[in-house]
């Protein structure tokens, strides 16, 4: 599994192809291709890449290598999943809210 590390907050496109596993052109391509990746310039014109940019492009990787999707094919469904992920991601942080009020109750 990837693990993305957590004391960063920008990382350049070098960075990012260490850690998901894929050639910086790759990571080129993709961003023409899938309009979620959308990197910050800097005022150098690098690219930088932030935490959420990784998660949608680990997301990808496993639409295209591991379900063996084709480019379309996984745009479509990054696009019909986009909105039912985050309200997914909203209801795990409330249930994970509502267990730890309960463990303060439990420790008064």
């Amino acid at each position: 599994m990837v693990r993305i590390p957590d004391d960063k907050r920008f990382f350049r496109i070098g960075e990012v192809s260490r850690i998901i596993g894929v050639e910086p052109y790759v990571l080129r391509y993709w961003e023409s291709e899938f309009p979620q990746i959308r990197p910050r310039r800097a005022d150098s014109n690098q690219r930088t890449y932030q935490k959420k940019d990784l998660e949608v492009i680990l997301e990808i990787k496993r639409l295209l290598y591991e379900e063996k999707m084709t480019i379309e094919g996984a745009r479509q469904r990054l696009r019909k999943e986009g909105g039912r992920r985050t309200i997914e991601k909203g209801a795990s942080l409330a249930q994970i809210k509502e267990e730890l009020r309960e463990i303060l109750r439990i420790l008064s």
